[in-house]
């Protein structure tokens, strides 16, 4: 594990991205967490609280969008490349306090689906659920439409790969890592906030970086 370690650190490409696979494969079976400290690619840890890494493709991947709104949609991934695309570069900052700095993610703006589904005035927050069967995390609707909050398909300008929650993740670029849900495969507006997974153990709902979760993290964006 350390050397693969080592060589995720050391190479990239296509190489770079079948080391992060076997890591977090590894991780998400290892029960003492000590896997989950080696660096993947650009340094970035993996986690999966379903104990596998799942996976969607061209085929079988499908984004809905539903609740509150007057039009529901269901996404394919060439739906989504087929809307305008937008590109951030920010640093990526982890609750537990690693940071990988100027990432590059791109996709569709939150906003933009938003506004494709016409939320209906009841709607003021929105659940994010996943093909994971098991992580789901929430915004407000305000939250949501800022700016700088994409449903990514790349991420340094390439696919999402599954182990970093592709093919299609939502990216919170504001707030602490965990609130921009891997393996994205709904979008639920709904009347009130429900707290997403890690919410329930105790993480702060709004996860903004260096105000929240007793952190004062150099904000990200």
């Amino acid at each position: 594990m350390l050397g693969l370690g080592a060589a995720g650190v050391a190479v990239g490409g296509g190489v770079q991205d079948k080391l992060d696979t076997i890591l977090a494969s590894v991780t998400t079976r290892d029960p003492t967490g000590v896997t989950s400290l080696l660096p993947g690619g650009g340094g970035f840890r993996f986690y999966s609280v379903s104990n596998s890494i799942p996976h969607r493709g061209e085929a079988d991947y499908r984004l809905t969008i539903g609740g509150l709104v007057d039009k529901p949609v269901t996404y394919r991934l060439s739906d989504l490349r087929a809307l305008p695309q937008v590109r951030m570069v920010r640093d990526v900052q982890c609750v537990t306090g690693w940071r990988v700095p100027k990432t590059a993610f791109s996709g569709v703006r939150l906003s933009t689906l938003l506004d494709a589904a016409g939320v209906q005035d009841k709607g003021a927050a929105l659940r994010f659920t996943c093909f994971d069967g098991v992580y789901s995390e929430s915004l407000t609707l305000d939250q949501a439409r800022r700016s700088d909050m994409l449903v990514a398909l790349t991420m340094n300008d390439k696919p999402v790969t599954d182990a970093h929650g592709g093919p299609v993740r939502l990216y919170a670029a504001p707030m602490y890592f965990y609130k921009s849900a891997k393996w994205l495969s709904g979008i639920t507006v709904t009347k009130d906030v429900e707290p997403g997974y890690w919410e329930h153990y105790g993480y702060d709902v709004d996860g903004w970086v260096g105000k929240s979760n007793g952190r004062h993290d150099d904000p990200t964006s």
